[in-house]
């Protein structure tokens, strides 16, 4: 089982950018005044029928020509709902899928978020041909990095030029930092 709720994300993530994505959102919004944790991964990729998400989130299901993932979100959604919290996946084929969970920021039973912006840090490097949005919000303030506008002032150089490989782990660590504070979720 995953024990970081970053892990999960990258998990869920790579199957977005498998579907074909041109675009994944990741959002990950902690509320401590409402006790909450969100994760949202929203993606254009193929999506799926009401049949294949069904299937998606039961682990016990293993057609390999119908089973695109692994265990990974039947995982992510037990670690959601054992907190009291929650776990939808919306899809809709040719349109895409958005997977939604939240946790109860306070319960014993929460994993932690792990490190989340090695996670990001990783897809954004490791899937050149995918572009990714984070938002990092936490009690009200926030920050976005959005690859289209890496993109933009980079032009052709590609984001595993080490260089900016290590701009991107900065701009990442940093702006947490500036937006949490250093909480540690």
């Amino acid at each position: 089982m995953m024990t970081e709720i970053s892990l999960n994300i990258l998990d869920v993530a790579e199957n977005s950018t498998r579907a074909g994505a041109s675009l994944v959102t990741i959002t990950v919004s902690a509320d401590t005044a409402a006790d909450r944790l969100t994760v949202i991964i929203d993606d254009d990729g193929c999506g799926m029928t009401e049949e294949q998400v069904a299937h998606v989130t039961d682990p016990f299901f293993t057609t390999r020509t119908t089973r695109k993932v692994g265990l990974g979100v039947p995982f992510f959604k037990y670690a959601a709902e054992s907190t009291g919290g929650s776990f939808t996946i919306q899809s809709q084929p040719g349109v895409g899928t958005t997977v939604t969970a939240v946790f109860v920021l306070s319960h014993i039973d929460r994993m932690p978020l792990g490190d989340i912006s090695s996670t990001i840090h990783t897809l954004v490097v490791y899937h050149p041909d995918t572009d990714f949005r984070y938002i990092y919000e936490y009690d009200g303030k926030s920050f976005t990095l959005d690859t289209r506008e890496f993109r933009e002032i980079l032009g052709d150089v590609p984001f595993d030029t080490p260089e900016i490989s290590s701009y991107i782990m900065e701009y990442l660590t940093e702006n947490k930092l500036e937006t949490d504070g250093g909480a540690s979720l």
